[in-house]
């Protein structure tokens, strides 16, 4: 038999929205600004619900709670009773996440992957700067293209470090 949790836990976790979550409205509202309406909320058509669709363009937003899909910015614990639930249902996430990303990937889709921790404070606008422009830019591309937003590119990440070391090994000179 699978794990049990108690009722109180259930009750908590059915208290959890899959829907229209503040950061999921932010999005829409931020899409609409930007002049990029005519989106689909959660559309049954494509594998996963996205939360946010364009399925003209063939883009899907999923908005991701740090929580519940594990976040790998965040430095998030495992709830420290019931261990063993909890491992199997962030794996089950994680394994429905990717499913639905490559099912989307394999049909020709731009996938947007946008973390709640990304939607707040400074992190929030470069975050919808890169959802604007991959939701404007698909339309010229042919082929699945997964991106996490709001996140900078492994080859950005690697030039920053290089100026930084640059930058401390001219210090050292002087």
């Amino acid at each position: 038999m699978p794990h049990e949790v108690s009722i109180a836990t259930r009750h908590v976790m059915q208290a959890n929205r899959s829907k229209n979550t503040k950061p999921e409205l932010l999005v829409r509202q931020k899409l609409r600004e930007a002049g990029l309406p005519g989106y689909r909320l959660h559309w049954k058509k494509a594998p996963g619900k996205p939360d946010v669709c364009y399925p003209g363009r063939k883009v899907a937003v999923f908005v991701n709670g740090c929580y519940w899909h594990r976040c790998p910015h965040c430095a998030l614990p495992m709830p420290k009773s019931n261990v063993a639930f909890w491992s199997e249902k962030f794996a089950r996430n994680r394994s429905r996440d990717a499913r639905d990303q490559r099912e989307l990937l394999d049909a020709g889709w731009t996938v947007l992957v946008a973390w709640e921790c990304r939607l707040k404070g400074d992190r929030l606008d470069p975050t919808m700067r890169d959802i604007e422009h991959e939701v404007r830019m698909a339309e010229r591309r042919t082929g699945g293209r997964l991106r996490e937003v709001g996140v900078p590119s492994p080859w950005k990440l690697a030039a920053r470090r290089k100026a930084l070391h640059r930058h401390a090994a001219g210090g050292r000179r002087r």
